[in-house]
């Protein structure tokens, strides 16, 4: 198996994912109960967490699925909590972003932010939003 051409494909699909993360977290700012902004989040951290997982970089398979399991209490809820539940999923993209950068800079697969996923788990364990960013 040739992994740098998997590793260069993970590299285009994860920052096209990433950047339209992005896009969907700012319509979420405006519009925390945008359904189709919240399926689009959901959709892309699944996305970034198999094709992470495939090339076996736990780190981010780890990050993306803490941020899928959150997307998914908000797909249940119908809304992102707009002062604590954006912040928080900006921050699980920065991360993201982070590490992707670290694959791009090494060919290596990142230490994981346990900070950053330990809060987004927390969020999840409790089925509420946590009470600091």
């Amino acid at each position: 198996m040739d992994l740098a051409k998997y590793t260069a494909l993970f590299l285009e699909e994860a920052t096209e994912h990433l950047s339209e993360m992005g896009r969907c977290l700012l319509v979420l700012e405006k519009a925390p109960d945008d359904g189709d902004a919240i399926d689009e989040v959901f959709r892309f951290a699944h996305g970034i967490k198999g094709m992470a997982a495939s090339l076996e970089m736990d780190s981010i398979t780890e990050l993306s699925h803490a941020l899928e399991d959150l997307m998914d209490q908000y797909r249940a809820s119908g809304r992102v909590d707009p002062v604590v539940g954006v912040p928080l999923l900006f921050q699980g993209l920065d991360g993201l972003e982070r590490m992707v950068a670290v694959v791009r800079e090494t060919g290596a697969a990142p230490p994981l932010d346990e900070a950053l996923t330990a809060l987004i788990q927390e969020a999840v364990g409790t089925g509420e939003p946590p009470k600091k960013v």
